[in-house]
């Protein structure tokens, strides 16, 4: 704790020696006392809220409708998607299709399990917070923290990963719903009879795919924003 203190005038003793009097400052002590409770600055509140505004706003641009002139990669790749499952039903033999739906589940339980790793590594890291505080210590005093704000980063840091292991859980159960609505799609000699119906059926298909891929995405910028958040740990925070 920071205590300020105020030397009144040297007052003499009975024995000639003069001897000075200190009044502590209540309202330095005060001050101090929040900022060990919180273990935290200022500076890192206001870092936390740029990080989670440019994390909305990333996200507001590039889901949804196009919110700029120039088309994200997302929407170009959904393009894509439509094309590819409609020229589906011009193929009698789908072993292409099914091949390029096993990737797609494959990418995400990758993630999925990576996130979980991830995840699992935070909480030996809380337990670990006095070892991390001598290795503090010998950091210059600019990257220096205090134990209760590197707890509050490292809880942070597994809250991002939890929300990636989420969004790629759903996003892999999504897939697995896309395949088996795949699986209903007519043959291509029974596409013109039934026109209406594999119309619908594969507007599903593809609206379910886009979807579950959304959520991957989601989950995969987590992933890669938890890297910039990592930086955080640097920041100077009180002791």
């Amino acid at each position: 704790m920071t205590i300020s203190r105020h030397a009144l005038p040297p007052q003499t003793d009975v024995g000639g020696v003069e001897r000075t009097s200190v009044v502590h400052s209540p309202r330095a002590s005060a001050g101090a006392e929040i900022v060990a409770e919180n273990g935290m600055t200022s500076l890192d509140y206001f870092a936390l809220s740029i990080f989670l505004i440019l994390w909305w706003g990333f996200s507001w641009l590039t889901s949804g409708r196009p919110k700029i002139a120039r088309p994200a990669l997302t929407h170009l790749v959904n393009n894509y998607r439509r094309a590819w499952l409609r020229n589906s039903l011009t193929r009698d033999l789908k072993m292409i299709d099914t091949q390029i739906m096993a990737g797609l589940q494959n990418g995400t339980a990758f993630f999925a399990s990576a996130s979980m790793f991830a995840l699992g590594s935070c909480f030996p890291l809380l337990g670990a917070s006095d070892s991390v505080g001598s290795i503090y210590a010998t950091l210059p005093e600019f990257f220096r923290t205090g134990q209760e704000g590197f707890e509050f980063k490292v809880v942070g840091l597994a809250a991002i990963f939890a929300y990636s292991f989420f969004k790629f859980g759903w996003a892999y159960r999504l897939f697995n719903y896309c395949t088996i609505l795949f699986g209903s799609l007519p043959m291509p000699k029974h596409t013109h009879d039934e026109a209406n119906a594999t119309e619908r059926t594969v507007e599903r298909v593809i609206e379910l795919n886009i979807l579950a891929g959304k959520h991957f995405n989601a989950g995969l910028r987590g992933i890669f924003l938890s890297i910039g958040y990592i930086g955080w740990f640097l920041a100077r925070c009180s002791s």
